[in-house]
């Protein structure tokens, strides 16, 4: 395995420990605070460009107009044998001294701390621990936890629409988000076969819906749909062919491959996406991919025009109080 052992480092195959009975199953994350004192230059995001998980809170960051709030620190694209590893040390506050590693993140938060590490993290600066390692809480907290200081209103979990968002973060988390890694890490062709067919069950199922939708939870964007679209960003580079994801192409789906392009486009979106770093990092993980080669293409054009327009859509909800 990798990952810490009472607050030692133990180098390994990474996620192979995640692989029970050929099947991979994900480890729960660790820390999982949601309440935090909203102050300018407190808080820090750890994060890789590789990473959906990640992925989701730097689009966050960004939506939500937080540039200025809260920095961030990215990993190197492929993760090390001290796992995920900054290209120089990264100054995360007065009460640690500079990290390398993101299992430094860790010890400091908990000496003795045992389990994967992971990102993103979202640390507080001034306290020097972690105060959450869940990508789908983080979020959460950054959807709201600024907007009396930045003033930015908009809103990706509604009240009004949370029980259809939580309903396709259900089914999107596990047969899509995950469901690419159940089937690019399976060990045994059992488990393979019942995720792919999973996972592609699940995209004509998101196909059939995008018909008739703008976006998932209805005319309004949500947390659903970026956490949709940093997995069909990543799939047709990645996932397809580094995953063994190849029954179909997101490119072979109309109504997805349109949709990604909305969302891709979306102003300021693009520059949260790096799909040479994506490719890097999954193409690198060498006990799935031996040789380390990268392959060359596809070539992707996510900046031609979309279709969705064709759809009643109405924007981002906004908090009313």
């Amino acid at each position: 395995m990798s990952g810490l052992v009472n607050g030692k480092w133990v180098s390994g195959d990474v996620a192979k420990e995640e692989i029970k009975n050929g099947a991979f199953h994900r480890e729960d994350t660790a820390f999982r605070e949601m309440h935090i004192g909203p102050q300018a230059g407190r808080y820090q995001l750890f994060i890789s460009l590789l990473c959906p998980w990640a992925s989701r809170t730097l689009i966050f960051r960004h939506l939500k107009g937080l540039e200025k709030f809260i920095q961030i620190s990215v990993a190197q694209p492929v993760i090390g044998e001290n796992g995920w590893t900054f290209d120089t040390p990264q100054d995360a506050g007065d009460k640690i001294a500079p990290v390398s590693y993101v299992h430094q993140l860790y010890t400091a938060s908990d000496a003795t701390y045992t389990g994967k590490v992971s990102v993103p993290v979202l640390w507080d600066r001034q306290e020097g621990r972690i105060v959450n390692n869940e990508s789908a809480d983080i979020i959460r907290i950054l959807n709201h936890a600024f907007d009396a200081l930045t003033g930015n209103q908009d809103d990706f979990y509604p009240a009004a629409l949370r029980e259809e968002i939580d309903r396709w973060n259900e089914v999107i988390y596990h047969d899509v988000n995950n469901g690419v890694y159940k089937t690019g890490f399976a060990k045994t062709q059992e488990s393979y076969n019942a995720a792919v067919t999973r996972l592609f069950s699940t995209l004509d199922t998101l196909e059939a819906h995008l018909q008739t939708h703008r976006y998932i939870a209805g005319e309004y964007l949500t947390e659903a749909d970026w956490r949709l679209f940093v997995t069909l960003v990543r799939f047709d580079s990645a996932y397809h062919g580094a995953f063994k994801c190849n029954i179909r192409r997101i490119e072979d789906y109309p109504n997805l491959s349109n949709y990604l392009r909305e969302l891709y486009q979306w102003p300021g979106i693009s520059d949260t996406v790096n799909l040479p770093h994506i490719k890097q990092g999954y193409y690198g993980i060498l006990w799935l991919n031996p040789t380390g080669i990268v392959p060359a293409g596809p070539e992707l054009d996510l900046r031609r025009p979309h279709d969705r327009q064709r759809l009643s859509g109405r924007g981002v909800m906004h908090t009313t109080g």
